[in-house]
């Protein structure tokens, strides 16, 4: 059997991507196949009618400056190790929330004018506010100081050890601690604690007492450092760097190709097979599918199934692609928001609106005199009838009765939406499944409440030679974790096939 490859990605997220990139670069022979015409996974793009749509988030950490960003503006250290260039439009807020009892707060990049606004809402509980976020902070501190590798290399955690033996030893407590529980030592308004929970609903979907506090110190810390920044092009730009960043360093990427199988044999993965019946192989794997696709599927060893019950599974989405018209987005508006009717009801299926509008910032993803709108809310596939053809009118009925419901309650911040838009496109959980490969359209796995974050699955796998990435993986959900998770991967397997890995 002839490896031609060093390593075989399964899947061009931007997981995968990172991995394959920093793999390429630091000289070993890569092949990524995704199934999907356009790489980037849940982070791609795609055009109609002259509008750009991101697939996905479009609220994007990792781009700040060396000196704002600490190590954790992966973006930038990545681009500029493969001599890639993504421009991007900073965006002074993060999120603009919009929450019951006329409560209205706008996440600023200036971390003072939102801590003084937050302030002004509650002021009895500054002193619990401000020492809340500075354990944020203090996380972030820590974090961004040690360079990105892998927590299962013993060489990498070694080297932050001597480096940082009293970082180290503050982050292994820090890790024990989740975001609920620490608010709740200086924080006793429940108004305020419910905008600490939808502060972690924002990214998590989980309320802040199932959210690791590390991972809530990566986020909500980096917007007032590295901030939020945009592609300019929309998403997709990312994605389309690190395939060119690839290609230029030898790498080859196959798109539309579909992986049917990790070839294994007693227990060792070696190769792929495609759905046409094409056969590649590898000294390692790396699988950038969900944690379900991956071993109840891909892997045909039945010894390696996943079942249902180590973790929750994160619900998927109804989202909206809009192209509307300029004049109904009114002046100095936030790209970014989110809308909570009912605090009972936030975190249940629907219950909190999230929407964007990219196009305040990047104006060429849109044709002249319209705009971009992105809305969405959590869905299960549970709740949908599968469509037995594209043309399934029942289906397509209840897609349009669900939007309209939707655009129907946005319009409470647009008013007027209904009979602004020019083009409507709607996505189902079942749409995700089938464009993204994702088991039930998944958002991916969640830690339960009471979990540490370091038990969430790293890169190594119970199957030898089969690495893992993306957001079944540590840290977790989001894009700035799924890229972590990809340079964390690169230093394991660079470890294990004796090439040096430059840190970031």
């Amino acid at each position: 059997m002839t490896q031609k490859y060093d390593a075989i990605i399964v899947g061009a997220g931007i997981g995968g991507l990172t991995t394959a990139a920093l793999l390429q670069h630091a000289g070993l022979r890569t092949l990524t196949i995704e199934q999907h015409y356009l790489p980037g996974g849940s982070s791609s793009f795609f055009k109609k009618r002259g509008y750009t749509f991101d697939a996905g988030a479009s609220l994007f950490y990792g781009f700040g400056s060396y000196e704002t960003g600490g190590t954790l503006n992966l973006h930038r250290r990545i681009f500029d190790r493969l001599g890639i260039e993504v421009k991007t439009i900073p965006d002074p807020v993060q999120i603009h929330y919009h929450l019951p009892n006329d409560f209205e707060i706008r996440t600023h990049y200036d971390k003072e004018r939102f801590l003084t606004e937050l302030i002004a809402r509650f002021p009895r509980e500054a002193s619990g506010i401000r020492k809340f976020y500075q354990e944020l902070e203090d996380v972030f501190n820590v974090i961004g100081s040690f360079p990105a590798g892998s927590l299962e290399n013993l060489e990498h955690l070694m080297f932050i050890g001597v480096r940082h033996p009293l970082k180290v030893l503050k982050l292994m407590v820090q890790t024990m601690k989740n975001m609920g529980k620490t608010a709740r030592k200086y924080i006793r308004n429940q108004e305020l604690l419910k905008f600490i929970d939808i502060e972690s609903y924002a990214w998590a979907v989980r309320d802040a007492l199932a959210t690791p506090l590390v991972n809530a110190g990566i986020c909500l810390a980096d917007r007032h450092h590295g901030g939020i920044n945009y592609p300019v092009g929309g998403s997709g730009s990312i994605a389309n760097a690190l395939v060119k960043g690839i290609r230029h360093f030898g790498g080859e990427v196959l798109l539309g190709k579909r992986v049917a199988e990790i070839i294994t044999r007693n227990g060792k993965a070696f190769g792929v097979k495609l759905s046409d019946g094409t056969e590649y192989f590898s000294r390692v794997v790396v699988s950038n599918a969900t944690v379900w696709d991956t071993f109840n599927s891909l892997i045909k060893e039945k010894r390696f199934r996943v079942d249902n019950s180590k973790f929750d599974i994160a619900p998927s989405w109804l989202q909206l692609h809009l192209g509307v018209k300029k004049s109904l987005i009114p002046e100095k508006f936030n790209v970014h928001h989110i809308i909570v009717e009912d605090w009972e009801t936030y975190d249940n299926i629907g219950g909190t609106i999230y929407f964007s509008a990219p196009t305040i910032l990047d104006p060429t993803c849109a044709p002249d005199g319209k705009h971009v709108l992105h809305v969405f809310t959590t869905a299960l596939a549970s709740d949908w009838q599968k469509p037995v053809s594209k043309n399934d009118t029942d289906y397509l009925a209840a897609k349009e009765a669900q939007a309209n419901q939707l655009i129907r309650r946005t319009e409470r911040l647009l008013p007027g939406l209904s009979d602004a838009i020019d083009l409507k496109l709607i996505a189902s959980p079942h749409t995700h499944e089938r464009y993204l490969s994702r088991y039930l359209g998944s958002y991916g796995p969640l830690l339960r409440k009471g979990q540490y974050v370091l038990e969430k699955p790293q890169n190594f796998t119970p199957v030898r030679n089969l690495y893992h990435v993306g957001d079944s993986c540590f840290p977790g959900q989001g894009v700035i974790a799924v890229t972590y998770s990809g340079v964390s991967c690169a230093n394991l397997i660079c470890k294990k096939l004796g090439t040096r890995f430059q840190y970031l």
